[in-house]
This record gives C-alpha cells, sequence and structure tokens, in this order.
C-alpha cells in the first residue's frame, strides 16, 4: 500500500506524462527532464506504489489496469492543484513565456490568427500560439490530451465541464470567380440574388471535413423541392474559395471570409436564393481556466480581434461589401 505522506509527489507528475504520452522518451520531452531520469523516476513509482504500472509494448508502454484506473483522477488532481497555486499569479503579458494552443477550422486561420499574432507581438512578444484542427467530436478528453486552451466552434456543441461564451456570428454568402461565363450571360452583378433553377444548375464546391456529400444548403433546397450538383467536396474553407477561383464552380462560405479574400482571389459574391442558416460560432474552454488571469487575457485578446468579423443578422443583404 503506498505510504502518502513519505511520497515524493514530482513522481505523480511523471505517472502523468507517461499516460498521457505512452513512452519515456516522449514523457522525457513533455516534462523537460532526460529519458533515463523518466525511468528512474518510474522505477521508483514503482517501487512506492508495489505494483507494476506499464508493460512494455514495442517502443512504447501500455498502461496496467491499475494505472488505466489512475490516469483520470491523477489528471484532475494535477489540474486542481495546478490552479491552486496559480489562483494568486498575476499576469504581465510583457515577459510571460508560455504557449497557447487554440482548436477551429481554419475560418479562425484566416480570420483569427494574423490580427492576433501582430496584436501579440507588441503586447506579448514571447507568447506563442498554436492552432490545431477542429475534430468531429470534442470533450473533455480531447482538451486534456491535445492541451486546448481554447475552442472556437460552432455555438450548439458543448459538454460538461466547459464555459462558453457567444463570439461572431457568420451568415454565408456564394462565391464565384470574376467574369463568370453563366452568371454574366444571366446579366447578374455582385450582390445580387442567383436565381434559383440558375443557382441549381451549376456545378458546386462544398465544404465538408466528414467528406459528406450534403450541406445546410442542400438542407434548405430540400425543404422546397430542389437539389444541387456536389461536384467537389473539400475539408477547409479556402480550398472552397480557391477551387471557385480557378474554375467555374461556385460555393458557399462565410461571408466575413469571402470579403477579406475577394480582391486577392478574384471573386465575387452573390447571394444564395434559398435562407441558408447562418452558424453562431463560440469560444469554449475548460471551466478550470475561467478566473485564470492569462486565460483571460487571451480570451479577451481573441473576441477583440474577431469582433469586426461579427455580422448580426440585421447586415445581410445590404451589405456594401457585395457591391464589388
Amino acid at each position: 500500500m503506498t505510504n502518502f505522506k513519505t511520497m515524493d509527489l514530482n513522481l505523480l507528475r511523471v505517472l502523468d506524462a507517461i499516460l498521457r504520452e505512452g513512452s519515456t522518451v516522449a514523457a522525457a520531452r513533455r516534462l523537460g527532464l532526460s529519458q533515463p531520469a523518466v525511468s528512474s523516476a518510474l522505477g521508483r513509482l514503482r517501487n512506492s506504489m508495489g505494483t507494476e504500472l506499464f508493460i512494455r509494448r514495442g517502443q512504447g508502454l501500455e498502461p496496467t489496469d491499475h494505472a488505466r484506473a489512475l490516469m483520470q483522477p491523477l489528471q484532475q488532481a494535477l489540474s486542481d492543484l495546478e490552479e491552486i497555486l496559480s489562483a494568486d499569479d498575476t499576469f504581465d503579458p510583457l515577459v510571460a513565456n508560455r504557449v497557447f494552443r487554440l482548436s477551429g477550422s481554419d475560418l479562425f486561420g484566416e480570420l483569427l490568427m494574423p490580427g492576433l499574432v501582430d496584436m501579440l507581438s507588441r503586447e506579448a512578444p514571447n507568447i506563442r500560439l498554436q492552432l490545431i484542427t477542429l475534430p468531429e467530436v470534442y470533450d473533455r478528453e480531447f482538451f486534456e490530451k491535445q492541451r486546448v486552451d481554447l475552442l472556437l466552434a460552432p455555438s450548439t456543441r458543448h459538454f460538461d465541464g466547459a464555459d462558453s461564451v457567444p463570439l461572431m456570428s457568420a451568415p454565408f454568402a456564394v462565391i464565384a470567380r470574376s467574369g463568370h461565363p453563366q452568371l454574366e450571360a444571366a446579366s447578374l452583378s455582385p450582390g445580387a440574388t442567383i436565381p434559383l433553377d440558375l443557382f441549381c444548375s451549376l456545378d458546386h464546391v462544398l465544404f465538408s471535413p466528414a467528406s459528406d456529400m450534403h450541406g445546410m444548403t442542400d438542407a434548405a433546397l430540400e425543404r422546397i423541392g430542389r437539389t444541387r450538383r456536389i461536384a467537389m467536396t473539400v475539408p477547409y474553407f479556402s480550398g472552397v474559395y480557391r477551387a471557385v477561383a480557378r474554375s467555374d464552380l461556385i460555393g458557399l462560405i462565410p461571408r466575413s471570409l469571402a470579403r477579406l479574400v475577394a480582391e486577392d482571389v478574384g471573386l465575387s459574391l452573390y447571394q444564395p436564393p434559398v435562407d441558408v442558416a447562418r452558424v453562431d460560432l463560440s469560444m469554449s474552454w475548460l471551466r478550470r481556466s475561467t478566473g485564470n488571469q492569462a486565460h483571460r487575457w487571451l480570451r479577451n485578446r481573441v473576441a477583440q480581434v474577431l469582433e469586426p468579423f461579427d455580422e448580426p443578422e440585421t447586415e445581410a443583404r445590404s451589405d456594401p461589401a457585395f457591391q464589388k
């Protein structure tokens, strides 16, 4: 039986790292230690607890049932301890040196990251940013395993243990390359609504991270008994507008992104002939970080950069950006 009074609590950080990484080499990198030091700590941990914690499998370590049972409670205990110890810390962005990890679609790679890194270069020169792919399913385990600070995603998707605030509303615009032959033949100027028959007759490229051939626009068309032809799906919004710019395909992307890239890649914006649901996006994080000063500072900066891209319902069809 483990004697807690005499146990070196630093060994618990080593156990947590090995459970997360699956090898002493990767755990050493995570902790900033040497591999022999981690192996030695694992041996002391095994002796202290009086039981095997891992079984070697190939180049990695497989946790025993006992170690697996410890994983979640240990992560929670270490997280709670970290929050307790940092509760009174002051955060000075000018001298802070850390990495923030955000998870979101490439929409945020275009709308958020350039402005955020520019802001940080002036306010917090030693802070670094990582944007990682938004998974189809995210929960507490995703936050813990990927060490995610902020998740930027549709507001309809939440999970227990997280706090969330609205971030921006994203209506969609139809994009086509400037000089699109069918649209010009129909005498349509940028900003006009594409007639339903013409809209359905054109080939479309669909943003679909899951390679689904059915999107929100298809659902809107089905409600009025119509369909369109999806010629291509791509998992990134940038793939949609680049495919459109170099072909006679059309597509729908968030209007804020379309306005941002239209001039550079040669796009014109139009209105869809059906009501396509706008997407409300939110910013979520693990509740334990709500009071953390550094985390609060990051959340405020993200909201500040994205505020100009928020498009309330009242802005929709008279937007001068359509009149390109």
